[in-house]
């Protein structure tokens, strides 16, 4: 977990407390003695394990799930390498993640003919004693979401941590968010796994409002955090605010001058308007 203390003009990142440097190492040589096609690559796996070592281990622990227990042929053996220096998708190139149809979720019939705030009650009724967290928004503000996703797909969040603040990286995928702490992604690429998953559903657009059911991993955020998440997601995407749309041009299209300090202090200023 990624945890920044606030000190006067800088971070102070906690976290991995083993060296991967190390552990690649170990990797490489365990590599050496298994696989007669080591010397082949050795210097691009070199060069791997030097300048990402996490990326490296990554990889490397793909691959020996992969393989199962059996022995390798030769081919195979050297087929391991190839795929160990395979660059990694981009995380734009992700294909969307599966998640529930609304139909699975309510009885579409029962709402048939109702209005939007009688589908918005039923809506926030049924999920009140579910551990997500749902919203309905009005369809001008989905639709000025979406627009601003497309410019703008990739952002950071912060949430509040005892010592500090956390970030957490969100992608757009089609009508969902994808949420991962930003400490996952650095190590695992697009293989980092979710603490928050977003899905609008539109089936009621026609009626003004887009349904929104968030999942997320208790073991590393609350509902709190999450609920906080998708304010701020309204905020930044959903709503005007000029100092929040220089935010998301800058992390964009001038990432150089990028200050992770403007997002909190943007939180910071909501905390204090809201108490």
């Amino acid at each position: 977990m990624l945890v920044l203390r606030r000190f006067p003009g800088q971070f102070v990142v906690r976290g991995i407390a083993m060296s991967a440097s190390n552990r690649a190492k170990e990797a490489v040589e365990k590599l050496k003695e298994k696989n007669p096609y080591y010397e082949k690559y050795a210097e691009k796996i070199a060069k791997l394990q030097k300048t990402s070592p996490e990326e490296f281990l990554s990889r490397l622990d793909t691959l020996e799930k992969t393989q199962g227990t059996k022995k390798a042929t030769p081919e195979e053996q050297e087929r391991k390498y190839s795929e160990l220096l395979k660059p990694k998708k981009a995380l734009e190139a992700q294909a969307e993640i599966p998640h529930k149809k609304l139909e699975e979720i309510m009885k579409l019939e029962l709402v048939e003919g109702k209005s939007a705030e009688e589908i918005q009650a039923i809506w926030l009724e049924y999920h009140k004693t579910k551990d997500v967290i749902a919203a309905a928004i009005p369809t001008e503000m989905y639709n000025v979401q979406q627009e601003r996703a497309k410019a703008h797909p990739i952002f950071i969040l912060p949430i509040p941590r005892s010592q500090g603040f956390e970030f957490i990286m969100l992608q757009f995928a089609a009508n969902s968010v994808h949420f991962t702490p930003l400490l996952c992604y650095q190590v695992h690429k697009e293989n980092a796994p979710e603490c928050l998953n977003i899905v609008h559903y539109t089936e009621f657009r026609d009626k003004g409002i887009i349904l929104m059911r968030g999942e997320y991993d208790s073991n590393v955020i609350s509902a709190q955090e999450a609920q906080c998440l998708a304010n701020q997601l309204q905020m930044y995407y959903g709503q005007e605010s000029p100092s929040k749309q220089r935010l998301l041009d800058t992390f964009t299209n001038h990432p150089e001058a990028f200050k992770h300090m403007d997002v909190i202090a943007e939180l910071e200023n909501l905390n204090i308007a809201t108490k």
